[in-house]
């Protein structure tokens, strides 16, 4: 049985368009303009699947004045880039993205300060460690969730898991915003994904591209100056231009409409009602650089989420507490400065207190909440810690302990820890070079001793984070330090429960006997790797602390 299907095309400022499909054998059917910018038309069509798209008359300037052109639909669901249309369901006289049922929408998820983030490529995450049909796809992550689950992740942030061009990309230049990747597998695929997830207790986070788009994606073919700035955004800083940037300062006095907070509201809406995401993490913060866009974005993602927790973060470089509420639009802020001074304290290259202190205690920064940092070593933009070692000529034992002792400061430091996929067991590729030029991840390494003690000790740090609330809010005290011993310890406490405290030792050398006076009372500590008793005396403790080393001391 056949039912009215309407289709739709917003384009204000066009004079006409048409729609063209496979139930027409390609043939076009007009549409009628309203007064609300649309152009309109209704089909009879039966459940089953239709591929279509629309032609217009271009306002683009790129193209001669009034030019018909044939585009894919912003608002497609899935799409065919080699043939280049958009693909329909129909089921029950209705619009579907597919059948997916969830089964797990019920089960609790942590919040935010319980966070410990995983950002990974799909199409690089899994290797030869899944089946070869798998590889590279949503169910190879799915296979790989069990191993993510051991290690103590509670949040996997996906890079671009919209379609781009080709079959390999990081997927930073989005043409697509409401399809998924294809080479990654289906929509259902990506839901089972989540809905896996979400079984164990892991939260799903998307990368949101929102300031920028590729050249090619619909909405520059139909209308550019409408959506985007007519110019570059930031042209003094061309390092940092992408493609074409939305230009939220537009505003269609005619239709009482912001076109690309409308289009983008939509998008976000779209990914948490059909995808059930639990965060954004926005893409170029700095260079959209509209914090009245991003408050009302944020505030609509956490309507549509409901009663979840939910979470926004900001890639913003350099890092700024301004982006973070409560003055801030975001709650959240890639902690870059963590980075930036923590890996030269790690090398040797440097030891300087105050700068550590900053970074350990972004408080001194003027964040404000212990939600408002996500702390990394590494990113996917950024050299992996024990490439940044091996770039200094220093291998194996000493990268391995500096290692561990970077993982200790990134687990206890105020803010949400995330890990670059691999870097819990020391994988050391160089970036890439090319976005387009598959990486995958070493999951060989696993069999080498110190590459399995150093994904252990990450198991270690991380249960401990997850299980002792000091580690979780925003109290920190720095209560001894020794510059020239290249020595910081610091106090991470809470009104009930254990708490912790770090003595981390930068230098080389052994301090054997070592005294710290003015040490944190409590009943008892115990060293928590050994779970030897370390015993305070009245003016403090006695304890040896290896080179390149950081110990923790637990309250009992």
């Amino acid at each position: 049985m056949a039912n009215l299907i309407e289709f739709k095309l917003f384009a204000p400022r066009n004079q006409a368009a048409t729609l063209i499909g496979s139930f027409s054998d390609w043939k076009e059917i007009p549409m009628q303009k309203g007064e609300d910018g649309y152009f309109r038309t209704e089909i009879q069509l039966e459940d089953g699947s239709y591929q279509y798209k629309f032609r217009i008359q271009t306002k683009s300037l790129n193209f001669a004045l009034d030019e018909w052109v044939d585009v894919i639909d912003p608002y497609a669901t899935d799409v065919n880039e080699e043939e280049k249309h958009s693909i329909l369901r129909i089921k029950d006289g209705q619009r579907i993205v597919d059948t997916y049922v969830w089964q797990n929408d019920d089960k609790p998820l942590p919040n935010n300060h319980e966070l410990v983030i995983y950002e990974m490529h799909v199409a690089d995450f899994t290797g030869d460690e899944v089946d070869l049909e798998t590889r590279g796809k949503y169910k190879g992550v799915i296979e790989k969730l069990d191993y993510l689950s051991k290690l103590g992740i509670n949040a996997i942030e996906l890079m671009p898991v919209n379609e781009y061009p080709g079959n390999y990309s990081w997927g930073y230049k989005v043409r697509h915003f409401f399809a998924t990747e294809s080479s990654y597998g289906s929509t259902e695929d990506l839901k089972h994904l989540i809905d896996e997830c979400h079984s164990r207790g892991i939260r799903v986070f998307i990368d949101g591209i929102y300031n920028h788009t590729d050249e090619e994606c619909p909405l520059m073919l139909i209308d550019r100056n409408y959506w985007y700035y007519e110019n570059k955004h930031y042209p003094e800083d061309p390092d940092n231009y992408w493609g074409p940037e939305f230009n939220y300062n537009n505003y269609d006095d005619k239709l009482d409409v912001k076109p690309a907070w409308k289009y983008i509201g939509d998008v976000v809406q779209y990914w948490i009602k059909e995808y059930h995401i639990d965060g954004i993490r926005f893409d170029a913060v700095r260079q959209l650089a509209n914090f009245e866009f991003l408050d009302w974005l944020a505030k609509q993602g956490q309507i549509h989420a409901g009663p979840k927790p939910f979470y926004n973060i900001a890639e913003h470089i350099p890092d700024t507490n301004a982006v973070v509420q409560p003055d801030g639009p975001l709650d959240g802020c890639w902690h870059e400065s963590f980075r930036y001074f923590m890996i030269p304290h790690i090398t040797g290259e440097k030891f300087e207190l105050e700068r550590l202190k900053e970074v350990l205690d972004p408080r001194k920064q003027g964040y404000a909440t212990a939600i408002n940092t996500i702390n990394y070593l590494a990113t996917h933009d950024r050299q992996r810690l024990l490439r940044e070692l091996g770039d200094r000529g220093i291998f194996d034992k000493s990268a391995f302990a500096r290692a561990k002792l970077a993982a200790v400061l990134l687990i206890t430091a105020i803010g949400i820890p995330m890990l670059w996929m691999g870097e819990e067991f020391g994988e050391y590729q160089a970036k890439s070079k090319s976005v387009t030029q598959p990486q995958p991840i070493s999951w060989s390494l696993l069999a080498n001793d110190q590459n399995r003690d150093l994904f252990e000790y990450y198991k270690k740090l991380i249960a401990l984070r997850r299980q002792t609330p000091a580690l979780q809010n925003g109290n920190i005290e720095f209560f001894h330090e020794n510059a020239d011993a290249k020595l910081l310890a610091f106090h991470r406490c809470y009104e009930w429960g254990s708490s912790v405290v770090v003595v981390a030792n930068f230098s080389d050398q052994n301090l054997n006997k070592y005294h710290i006076p003015n040490f944190p009372t409590a009943n008892s500590w115990q060293d928590w790797f050994t779970k030897d008793e370390v015993k305070l005396k009245e003016d403090g403790i006695v304890t040896d602390l290896p080179a390149l080393t950081a110990k923790i001391l637990i309250s009992q």
